[in-house]
């Protein structure tokens, strides 16, 4: 039953790709528009849906920034329509020529962007996922199909059903947005496999999704990271912009990936800079895990373990560890950083530039907080994930990162000799 209702999805979604291939970008903008206003049009539905899965997560015990991850409230949901309001007023990447050139034969070869195929995206807690990835998706002339997790299955089911309704209204192929009803598993399992019809399977979600897409998947993935974030507050560096960024980084919203997860000091200014640190992040009950010289500055801190230095919390919890050097901070982001977006707070050139260089990440910045890491905030309107990986997408994948190419070739009667 259910591979068959997969297989029947996957038809369509095919025969989908290919008309949005062809549609203009006035179309598409025309029913990425309609697709914000079924947002807003349906905004009472989606309320109680979400209403539905919130009570449902409490009853079960979840945390209280997944549930944070989870709730939807007028505000968030006029966000979302307003993201797709901002992809639809970004440039169309589709038909874009990257390159054209003239061999010495006559032959002009150039490359232009393409869409993607049919993308397929598994992921958890956040609602506003579906939103961003349909439209995202329509942009770029791929067809969609979303799996979100069970526990935002009501909410998901109730945007994604606004969303198709409103872009079939506006002359899209009603297998474009597609979501998969079921929260059985085994559905994750036949979508991993449908290599003959999804072109791309991107996972988004905690390292347990993620890890089981790319060991079982038999489409090509696109990984989304684990967000290990660190933040290294340098020897120059200026004490209330550290303290500010930090608490930016952890408390603004802890539940997500771009949020900072370690803190690492330069101990000529631990025993200035500690105790401030100490003293906000508590107001603000965010429970400290410090390094042994942590300890010893500011006593009443829990002991870190091991683990610790490794760990994606998402949650009010932020690991402390005080470094001897640039150079110390750098090895301990190379072992336990997981490439998505690691900063430094300095005043120093030279180390800024060591910093960027030496890091290995998604995003690396300088005196900013890693809170940037967002497809909005870099400008893409929305994104549909971000990649630790390094092919073929790496950082926020807003529009561009949603394209293949090909190579278009003009000749005038050419035959190789």
């Amino acid at each position: 039953m259910i591979q068959a209702k997969m297989e029947e999805m996957g038809k369509l979604a095919k025969e989908a790709a290919h008309s949005l291939m062809l549609a203009s970008t006035e179309e598409k903008n025309r029913a990425l528009i309609a697709m914000a206003r079924g947002l807003i049009e349906a905004r009472e539905e989606i309320l109680q849906a979400n209403e539905a899965d919130v009570k449902q997560g409490r009853d079960k015990g979840m945390s209280s920034s997944l549930l944070d991850r989870l709730m939807l409230s007028p505000q968030r949901i006029r966000e979302m329509a307003e993201g797709l309001e901002a992809v639809a007023a970004l440039p169309d990447p589709i038909g874009e020529a990257i390159e054209m050139s003239r061999r010495p034969n006559g032959l002009e070869i150039g490359k232009i962007r393409v869409p993607l195929g049919v993308v397929g995206i598994i992921y958890e807690s956040r609602p506003n996922v579906t939103a961003d990835a349909a439209g995202l998706c329509l942009k770029t002339g791929n067809a969609i199909i979303l799996r979100g997790g069970s526990e935002a299955f009501n909410s998901n089911r109730a945007i994604a059903r606004a969303l198709s309704a409103a872009a079939s209204a506006a002359g899209v192929h009603s297998g474009a947005i597609q979501l998969v009803d079921t929260t059985d598993r085994e559905a994750v399992n036949i979508l991993m496999k449908m290599n003959r019809y999804v072109d791309v399977l991107i996972p988004r979600g905690g390292a347990g999704l993620i890890q089981t897409v790319v060991q079982q998947a038999a489409v090509p993935v696109i990984q989304t990271g684990v967000g290990n974030c660190h933040i290294f507050v340098d020897a120059d560096a200026d004490l209330g912009m550290a303290l500010d960024i930090a608490v930016n980084a952890k408390c603004q919203r802890p539940s997500v990936c771009n949020a900072m997860e370690t803190i690492l000091v330069h101990e000529q200014i631990a025993t200035d800079f500690l105790p401030l640190l100490t003293g906000v992040m508590q107001e603000l009950q965010v429970e400290l895990r410090g390094c042994e010289k942590s300890l010893e500055i500011v006593p009443g801190l829990k002991a870190a373990q091991d683990a610790d230095w490794e760990t994606e919390y998402l949650d009010l919890i932020l690991a402390v560890k005080v470094v001897k050097s640039l150079d110390d901070a750098v090895e301990h982001i190379a072992r336990y950083g997981t490439g998505h977006s690691e900063a430094i707070i300095t005043n120093s050139y030279a180390s800024s530039r060591r910093f960027l260089a030496a890091i290995d990440a998604a995003a690396v910045f300088v005196n900013a907080s890693t809170r940037f890491t967002d497809g909005f905030q870099f400008g893409m309107g929305a994104e549909i994930g971000i990649s630790t990986q390094k092919l073929h997408a790496r950082g926020p994948m807003g529009l561009k990162e949603l394209t293949s190419t090909k190579f278009i070739i003009y000749g005038n009667g050419h035959i190789r000799p």
